[in-house]
């Protein structure tokens, strides 16, 4: 019941937003004018090669999660890992949580290798590396926006209001936290000295039980403590998704026949992102388009144009992610006609 109250819950905030966004700019005249507009001229040669990069992106975190996985010693090949990665995608933006499509990586690794706590371990790390490549960017993107608007007062040939000025500086300092928040919970993760502390709770008579599963996991994770070279590899490739991911937004743009400077673009891509991991909607419908609309208001750029780029940029992540949900029904036939054969296998043993 309590599971069922939390998925109608987040129906209604994606439902909620959605209706209010569309209420907000449709029952302007103008504003509705040129929402349809930017939406009905779009040139559709751009808004494919945003879903191409799209796909590029999602088979970059593939190989991402390779190169974790080949540093702990688990043998799983590429194309195995690419559809692994595409039906995570399917159900994070198909299903109520976005940590659904990291369950469903985790389960295809641990039925293919039969090794529960790496593949387990390798998912979580596979997400922080990727959440610390988000961050870095921002950072850095926000290092080089303040410090144009600082030296020369204006960006992209606009000039720089010190509203603007502001904005971007708590900007970079939201996303500098961020980063070092997140690089701190990764060190923790990855210390032997605080994992071996953790240990001890399962002294305690009740836990015991879970101790033989604790020693797998904190084991998986050690194994990461001296694979520099591939966390550092993992690291460029996360910074590799958000290039691409970011190169989607530019393309949607100029499909959409609109301005927005790319750097805002590297700036708000990778934090948007990251606030969108909060499971509070349904594959992030309407509370992305709330971001964009407040992010991109923050710097001047038209709500009616960050509305139309968020509308446009749910679409190509939704039919982006379809290949996985092919994929996956794919692997329930084979499971299904594997088990028949097995079934098969055995009532002609037991003929015989």
């Amino acid at each position: 019941m309590k599971d069922k109250l939390i998925t109608l819950l987040k129906i209604a905030i994606s439902l909620g937003l959605m209706a209010y966004l569309f209420y907000r700019f449709l029952s302007d005249p103008a504003d509705r004018a040129v929402l349809v507009e930017t939406l009905t001229t779009a040139n559709y040669a751009w808004l494919l090669l945003a879903l191409l990069l799209f796909e590029a992106a999602i088979v970059v975190n593939a190989v991402k999660w390779y190169v974790l996985l080949r540093a702990q010693g688990v043998p799983v090949p590429l194309i195995a890992l690419t559809n692994y990665t595409f039906v995570g995608f399917f159900f994070n933006n198909f299903l109520p949580a976005n940590v659904g499509g990291d369950v469903m990586r985790g389960f295809g690794v641990a039925r293919y290798t039969e090794r529960n706590a790496d593949a387990a371990v390798s998912v979580v790390v596979d997400r922080i590396i990727g959440l610390m490549g988000y961050m870095v960017s921002a950072v850095v993107a926000a290092l080089i926006v303040v410090r144009i608007v600082s030296e020369t007062g204006q960006l992209g040939g606009v000039p720089a209001s010190p509203a603007l000025v502001e904005n971007l500086t708590q900007v970079e300092i939201v996303a500098v936290l961020g980063t070092l928040f997140i690089v701190g919970v990764f060190a923790m993760m990855l210390s032997d000295r605080l994992r071996e502390l953790i240990g001890r709770l399962f002294d305690i008579k009740f836990l015991k039980p879970l101790a033989p599963i604790y020693r797998q996991l904190s084991n998986a994770f050690g194994a990461y403590r001296t694979q520099y070279r591939a966390l550092f590899q993992a690291f460029l490739l996360g910074v590799a998704n958000i290039v691409l991911t970011s190169l989607v937004d530019i393309a949607i743009v100029a499909g959409l026949h609109g301005t927005i400077p790319p750097l805002y673009i590297f700036l708000f891509n990778p934090i948007i992102a990251v606030v969108l991991i909060a499971p509070i909607s349904i594959g992030g419908l309407g509370t992305m388009s709330v971001l964009y609309v407040y992010f991109y208001g923050l710097v001047g750029v038209p709500a009616t144009l960050a509305f139309a780029l968020s509308l446009v940029k749910q679409l190509v992540i939704y039919v982006g992610s379809l290949p996985g949900g092919v994929l996956w029904l794919r692997s329930r036939e084979a499971v299904k006609q594997q088990a028949e054969r097995r079934r098969d296998d055995a009532e002609a043993g037991n003929a015989f």
